[in-house]
């Protein structure tokens, strides 16, 4: 089990272990060495995504290790509640930034519009969580659009408590 400790509350995720394991270690690793820390959910759009995993509040871009490999062909679909790996125009691009899903995102699936994007797990517990951050308003902020006006933190990504 993993909890997602935010200042809204707790969100906690089963990952799919088999189907995206290299995504699933990832994300395992960057939890354990403390890297989600006090970052933020720095981009949420209603009714389509909310993203975290990267930047600080002062929406810094943290430091972080070599991308992974895309596992979007693992049969996973974007549906509402599940988690993706973030990712750059490039396929194989993902490292830290993860979003979760607010609503079914066919289009991001692996073959819609391009290779797509790996879907590793989904929210078992606080989608009402998910729900609150996806209504808080949001604005532009640093260069960056659909930032919260008040900071979303991940306080902790803890795993199996």
């Amino acid at each position: 089990m993993i909890t997602i400790e935010t200042n809204h509350g707790d969100i906690v995720v089963e990952l799919f272990e088999d189907d995206a394991p290299q995504s699933c270690a990832n994300f395992r690793q960057y939890a354990e060495d403390g890297f989600f820390d006090d970052t933020i959910f720095h981009r949420v759009i209603s009714n389509f995504m909310i993203q975290g995993g990267g930047m600080t509040e002062d929406l810094a871009q943290k430091k972080t290790r070599a991308p992974i490999r895309n596992e979007a062909a693992n049969g996973r679909k974007n549906v509402r509640g599940t988690l993706a790996m973030a990712r750059t125009a490039q396929v194989d691009s993902a490292t830290s930034q993860f979003f979760i899903n607010l609503r079914d995102n066919g289009f991001l699936d692996h073959g819609g519009r391009d290779y797509g994007y790996a879907v590793f797990g989904e929210v078992s517990d606080g989608m009402d969580v998910v729900d609150a951050i996806a209504g808080v308003e949001t604005g532009h902020r640093a260069g960056h659009d659909d930032v919260p006006l008040e900071s979303v933190v991940i306080r902790k990504i803890r795993i199996g408590e």
